[in-house]
């Protein structure tokens, strides 16, 4: 008798796509419930910043692209398809409040006056990128990037990230292979304890 060998069809691979200002209001919750596991934090976490990124999507050069898991036969449904990752950002501005943390931070550090305020007149703030532990490991991220950075018009791209033991962990290393350097190290946002790294590259990529 002839045993039956199991079927081990892959899981399709995620698509990545972009995501327009409906698109990411109608999934938030989906989204950020893989912010929420990506980054660890406790459930409940995700009702705090819903308001959060809601408001971000106002903001001028808003740009969101995201990876969903296609159905069988490779169609991908934006309105109802998994969600395994999702990046965000937009041009930064004065009034906001991370670039008016980061304008003091940099001059805390050391950094000249006229040279904080060349890097922060035109740049493009990368807010969010967040890949699902599930599916980590499978250059997610670096295709997230690359779509969401490809056709800016600013010169820089900036981004926060908590810094970690040796920079030893998925996302330092993409960042590192993408050409990221420091801008400011261990700076702490108020009302957050964390030390976070700022790190920035040229664009384009």
């Amino acid at each position: 008798m002839t045993a039956v060998k199991p079927n081990h069809t892959p899981a399709p691979a995620p698509v990545v796509v972009d995501l327009s200002v409906t698109d990411l209001r109608y999934r938030l919750h989906d989204a950020l419930s893989v912010y929420v596991a990506a980054m660890d934090y406790p459930r409940g976490t995700e009702n705090h910043r819903a308001p959060m990124w809601t408001e971000h999507t106002t903001r001028a050069g808003w740009q969101a692209v995201a990876a969903l898991v296609p159905d069988d036969a490779g169609r991908v449904d934006l309105r109802s398809a998994p969600i395994v990752a999702i990046a965000y950002g937009y041009r930064g501005a004065p009034h906001q409040w991370w670039q008016q943390q980061v304008h003091s931070g940099m001059r805390r550090s050391g950094w000249p006056e006229h040279s904080t305020r060349e890097l922060l007149a035109d740049y493009f703030e990368l807010t969010e990128l967040h890949v699902h532990p599930s599916a980590q490991g499978r250059g997610i991220g670096a295709v997230l990037l690359t779509r969401l950075l490809q056709n800016r018009a600013e010169r820089a791209v900036l981004l926060s990230t908590p810094e970690v033991d040796g920079e030893d962990n998925r996302a330092w290393r993409l960042y590192r292979r993408e050409g990221f350097g420091d801008v400011i190290r261990n700076f702490v946002f108020a009302g957050d304890s964390r030390p976070f790294a700022i790190l920035g590259r040229r664009l384009p990529l």
